[in-house]
């Protein structure tokens, strides 16, 4: 429990974490904190135009940033919590990273991050622990070595050891119709 409450604090100070999810490790920050998302585009070395998808905790936040209709909602009812981004069209509230229209949300189906978010009650980001261009990875020496020596650096690196083998999380853009998958 000391452990949790030490990254719960980090994260609400504005410190960006090397985090593992149900997919790869994840460079994870409050998504309402504009200097913690600045610095993970430092970090990754992002193109600024490249948003960054956003972790929530359940259904009630996700409809606080986007705009969901019923047949939208019955949709994320089947596929969350799980392995899938989905580009919904944004509301106006202050979150970082993200395009100024649409917004990528997800809840994660991994018991110890969903924890995170639910004690964080806030939004976080959710992009792979890697430079950008790089292979995302389920194991640490990887995601380590990748922001070893780099002016820009995670401040803090949960190590839960090689993750399962993973892919990162299906997206697709429901802001359109038909719906289209823009990663599998």
């Amino acid at each position: 429990m000391k452990k949790i409450t030490k990254i719960i604090k980090a994260i609400k100070e504005g410190k960006v974490i090397v985090y593992p999810t149900d997919t790869v490790y994840g460079l994870i920050a409050d998504a309402t904190n504009k200097k913690a998302v600045n610095k993970i585009f430092k970090i990754k070395k992002r193109p600024k135009d490249k948003p960054i998808p956003i972790f929530v905790k359940d259904l009630k936040q996700a409809k606080k940033l986007a705009k969901i209709d019923k047949e939208q909602e019955n949709f994320l009812e089947k596929v969350w919590p799980g392995k899938v981004t989905v580009i919904l069209k944004r509301k106006k509230i202050k979150v970082y990273g993200v395009e100024e229209r649409k917004i990528a949300l997800r809840i994660p189906k991994y018991k110890l991050l969903l924890n995170l978010i639910k004690h964080v009650n806030r939004p976080l980001t959710a992009t792979s622990a890697n430079i950008s261009g790089k292979p995302a990875t389920t194991k640490i020496k990887e995601v380590i070595n990748q922001f070893k020596k780099k002016k820009y650096q995670p401040d803090l690196i949960i190590d839960a050891g090689n993750l399962k083998q993973s892919r990162p999380s299906i997206v697709i853009d429901l802001t359109v119709w038909p719906p289209k998958i823009l990663r599998f």
